[in-house]
């Protein structure tokens, strides 16, 4: 980024809706004044010819009325306008504007007014040359070293070199192997044609050499070339560039020296009059159009080089000299003499803005005004002080982060879930093996008191479940007059069956829960109403749900205690149904009026099942950088090999492969085989980091019940558990939990001065291994048996004397003596290939709307 923008001395707008490109623009003195000042000359795709004079009152003044002296309509589109001696018998300077079918040079004349109305400038048609093929660009010089007069060489679309002696049509020739045109120029110095052909080099003709080449009247070739009469168009030199160019200029030093100037997508190249590299620099950002000019040091050359990034940069040989803004893109630059300023940067972009500007700063006028002296009271400050901290304390435990509104409907936002699904499934993958996805639709509605002027809805769900759209933003709403944010969220559920069906019942299972009540068994059937699947009385105690994907969870209740019983062949799978069944058993008894229902959990806590799970989520992390790194190691590898085999390519004198192409093919083949396992890996992560939250939101749900805790400490564990929506590439899971538990443990859950004081290492590393982290959970659950309580305050740790019954295996406190924890940061991956529902999650979910 510049620190400094383009000065603008003048600036317009041309016409509306026209296109230009780097030939539309032109600097010269058009009318012949001889008093060395240029004019503005740009032509536009819609045959609109405008010369402008610029005289701005003061700098960055815009057009005014006499600046154009003259503005007409030629009907057909301009591709390129240059200035130079086209008309035979006098040496004045001619204007010729090339069509896509004709070539036309005209005289540009002023005449003195005698009224307020100033000069008058008229366009006189001098001849024109209708073209026989389609045009693309030209360029002009004294060809074959005539004095006095300027000829063209139009180039056309099928590479045809058509070259025309002022009134006189001369001849033309085909480009060998020609088959998309290029930029085009002409060396003075050399006598020769320079253009980039569609292969990407650099090719010089000769003027001499075309000129008693076979004529090119057919592209096929007649009886007479095939008999041998006639000279062969023959290249003078070539250069590969690799790439396609986008502009040619010559440059010349002086009468012993010139240089050629190559634009090409990614570097711009100087080569020498015999097409040898003088030297070449790689561009920082895509260009759209250069003009190279002798510099004032002796032997170098500067060099402006517009970019789509808004910038002109000056270049001094291959050194940055200098960075400037402009307020477009520039698709042709020009330097010239406008209203006695010397070295005026004239720019024109694609949509018709022409700028005059010079590079520099104008000087800061500002003057920063004396600070009054006066004494300070210290005491008094420090007085004051203490009571703007008591003041915002108090306010912070207040109101918290927020400001809270006077009433608490000035915004509202709820949802509706529809009671069916959509007739025609939304999801992006309808069928998950022999499973219909189904999907719903939520119904948001946002209520407002207050005047907004901008709400947005951001509504979030869980992978693998998706929306069709979770953003939306309301631009029609007006200014909030305190221009506060506020921040409100709305949850509600989803119908179980959006993910659930009803399934057969299974007798064993791999993993069983049971969960306690203090109230009597309910039928299956009244909790669960759409999910009964065989006779009535068969489901009355037992009951099956299907996932879709197949997994499948079997719920029972027992007939004589108040217990109920879940069990899957999946450990993580155990968890949405818990969950449902807790919270469907506590509407039951509400609108029952039973105020005094409660679940518990007192049977050992699963923590094998869920360490396995961990295990293995840690295990594809640990695969996933292994195979990043053999990823890597093989890309340096095949580019070693590139950078071989394009130095023998090049080498004049051919030299032997030495089995590098075949180098080359096997570790291409070991690169797409990296990459294939790669990505493989990461949607195996991914599934993997599904599984891990279940278990855990089951883990948390299962700790809950078991030591009766409250929803702030459940919410606290949920904190400390699920930091993290998604694995990424710098942060986690194992390291950010392992961090927060340990928070935990050195605060609300420690038993002495000693551990508190331990700090946590501020930076997060990936562990060598889980053991640490599991330690570290065991310990929490430990501590949680002897009565401790989570709280948010590092003073709050509770005497550990009360044990639950079902409790884990304590280890020695010695534990948290050891050293500082490392914690970790991984690169984990998110391509989904997992079950996709157009849906949030049939929980509740969360879903916010923030107006400010």
């Amino acid at each position: 980024m510049s620190l400094f923008k383009a000065r603008d001395w003048w600036s317009t707008v041309l016409g509306e809706k026209e296109e230009f490109d780097q030939g539309c623009l032109c600097l010269a003195d058009i009318d012949n004044t001889g008093n060395g000042q240029d004019k503005i000359i740009v032509g536009s795709f819609m045959g609109y010819l405008r010369i402008f004079n610029p005289h701005p009152v003061k700098t960055g003044d815009g057009t005014q009325a006499e600046d154009l002296l003259l503005e007409v309509h030629l009907r057909d589109p301009i591709l390129q306008v240059e200035v130079g001696k086209f008309v035979s018998g006098t040496e004045m300077l001619h204007l010729a504007v090339l069509h896509s079918r004709k070539l036309c040079v005209y005289s540009i004349s002023g005449t003195l007014g005698n009224v307020e109305h100033g000069n008058q400038y008229q366009i006189k048609l001098m001849y024109e040359h209708n073209l026989q093929r389609t045009a693309c660009n030209m360029t002009y010089g004294s060809f074959g070293g005539v004095k006095g007069r300027d000829l063209i060489c139009i180039q056309s679309m099928d590479g045809m070199l058509m070259v025309f002696e002022q009134e006189s049509y001369a001849f033309g020739r085909f480009l060998p192997g020609s088959l998309l045109p290029g930029p085009l120029a002409y060396s003075s110095r050399t006598d020769s044609f320079i253009t980039v052909s569609s292969c990407r080099q650099v090719e010089s003709y000769k003027y001499q050499v075309l000129a008693f080449a076979t004529d090119a009247d057919k592209r096929q070739e007649t009886e007479q070339q095939k008999l041998g009469s006639g000279k062969r168009l023959v290249v003078d030199w070539t250069l590969n560039i690799g790439e396609q160019a986008l502009d040619i200029c010559i440059v010349s030093f002086n009468q012993s020296a010139s240089s050629v100037f190559v634009l090409g997508e990614r570097n711009f190249f100087c080569l020498k009059d015999n097409g040898q590299i003088r030297f070449m620099k790689k561009l920082d950002c895509s260009p759209s159009c250069f003009l190279p000019y002798c510099s004032v040091s002796e032997g170098t050359t500067n060099t402006l080089i517009g970019n789509h990034n808004n910038m002109l940069h000056i270049y001094q040989d291959v050194t940055l000299k200098w960075a400037t803004q402009l307020p477009h893109i520039p698709v042709a630059v020009r330097v010239g003499c406008l209203h006695d300023l010397k070295g005026v940067i004239v720019t024109l972009s694609d949509d018709g803005h022409l700028q005059c500007s010079y590079l520099g700063t104008d000087p800061s006028l500002f003057q920063a005004p004396k600070v009054e002296s006066r004494e300070l009271h210290y005491d008094e400050l420090d007085t004051e002080l203490k009571e703007l901290q008591k003041i915002i304390k108090d306010v912070n435990k207040s109101q918290g982060i927020w400001p809270i509104t006077e009433r608490e409907d000035d915004l509202k936002v709820s949802a509706m879930v529809s009671p069916n699904f959509d007739s025609v499934s939304q999801a992006t993958d309808v069928e998950v093996g022999t499973d219909l996805v189904p999907s719903v639709t939520v119904k948001v509605t946002l209520q407002n008191r207050l005047a907004l002027q901008k709400a947005k809805l951001s509504v979030y769900v869980q992978p693998p479940l998706v929306l069709t759209c979770d953003q939306f933003t309301f631009e029609f709403m007006d200014r909030n007059p305190d221009g506060i944010p506020r921040v409100i969220q709305c949850k509600f559920r989803l119908p179980l069956k959006l993910i659930c069906l009803p399934g057969q019942p299974s007798k064993t299972a791999s993993h069983k829960l049971t969960i306690d009540t203090n109230k009597s068994p309910v039928s299956l059937l009244s909790l669960f109403p759409g999910f009964a699947n065989q006779s009535e009385d068969d489901q009355v105690n037992v009951m099956g749900f299907h996932f879709l994907g197949g997994s499948r969870v079997t719920l029972l209740a027992s007939k004589t205690s108040q217990r109920y019983r879940i069990q899957s062949e999946q450990f993580e799978d155990l968890w949405l149904i818990t969950n449902e069944l807790i919270i469907r058993l506590q509407e039951y008894f509400e609108k029952q009026g039973i105020k005094d229902f409660a679940c518990s959990f007192s049977g050992s806590m699963p923590l094998q099942e869920y360490f396995e799970l961990i295990d293995h989520h840690f295990e594809l992390r640990i695969n996933g950088e292994k195979l990043e790194e053999l990823l890597s190691e093989r890309a340096v590898q095949f580019r070693a090999i590139q950078r071989r085999l394009l130095t023998r390519f090049k080498d004049k004198t051919p030299a032997p492969l030495q089995h590098l192409d075949i180098l080359l093919d096997g570790t291409y083949k070991q690169v797409i085989a990296l990459a294939d396992a790669v990505e493989e890996n990461q949607d195996n992560l991914f599934q993997s980091f599904t599984k891990l939250r279940s278990a855990t939101q089951l883990v948390i749900l299962l700790i809950g019940l078991w030591q009766k805790l409250s929803p702030d400490q459940v919410a606290i564990l949920e904190a400390a558990f699920l930091p993290l929506q998604q694995d990424t590439q710098e942060l986690g899971w194992e390291e950010t939990v392992d961090a927060a538990i340990s928070h935990l443990l050195k605060t609300c859950l420690s038993k002495s001065s000693k551990e508190q004081a331990l700090n946590l290492s501020s930076q997060l590393n990936i562990p060598k291994d889980t053991s640490r982290l599991k330690k570290h959970i065991t310990l929490l659950c430990d501590r949680l048996a002897k009565g401790g309580r989570l709280c948010l305050s590092t003073d709050a740790a509770a005497p550990q004397t009360m044990v639950m019954p079902g409790g884990c295996t304590t280890i020695p406190e010695s534990d948290l003596e050891e050293r500082s924890i490392e914690q970790d940061s991984a690169e984990l991956f998110t391509n989904h290939k997992h079950l996709i529902v157009e849906t949030p999650m049939p929980e509740v979910s969360p879903l916010q709307g923030v107006s400010e």
